[in-house]
């Protein structure tokens, strides 16, 4: 069975935790320096948030699977869907060991697909992840939109 996977960067994680605690009823499962992670039922969703160094807001998004043939499954997906497809293999990301590789959708957020093997003690150094994020800001750099400045003033 598959589960949707999303990351989160926050500035204040003890806050942050407090916030998801809440929204959640449920307190995380996996609570470290500078990352946290719910693994929840209802609905099936891996939500983590880290203060890794990122802008606060969407950090990515993902597929978790639950054995080899599921992520055979996914990865024929990602073949269909195009793109340029990050094969990371067998990685240490996020407290965990994995098998993931990476894709940007067309809007250019990062999408992971991946089977949880073990844990790991470390976070892990994101190369995979940084490679297609690299790749795609390569791919895109001169036609990047330009963000829009941003109201001195809620308008609601």
């Amino acid at each position: 069975m598959k589960r949707l996977h999303v990351h989160v960067s926050v500035d204040d994680l003890s806050r942050s935790i407090g916030f998801y605690s809440a929204l959640f009823a449920s307190e995380p499962s996996v609570v470290k320096s500078d990352y946290a992670k719910w693994m929840l039922e209802d609905p099936r969703v891996n939500f983590a948030i880290s203060t890794r160094g990122r802008t606060p807001g969407l950090d990515h998004l993902g597929i978790q699977v639950e054995t080899g043939d599921e992520l055979q499954e996914v990865y024929a997906r990602l073949r269909q869907a195009g793109g340029d497809i990050i094969e990371q293999g067998q990685t240490a990301c996020c407290y965990a060991k994995s098998e993931k590789s990476w894709i940007d959708d067309p809007a250019g957020i990062a999408w992971e697909t991946f089977h949880t093997t073990g844990e790991s003690t470390d976070y892990g150094d994101g190369s995979g992840e940084n490679r297609a994020r690299v790749a795609h800001e390569q791919a895109s750099a001169c036609c990047a939109p330009q963000a829009a400045p941003k109201p001195s003033q809620a308008c609601c």
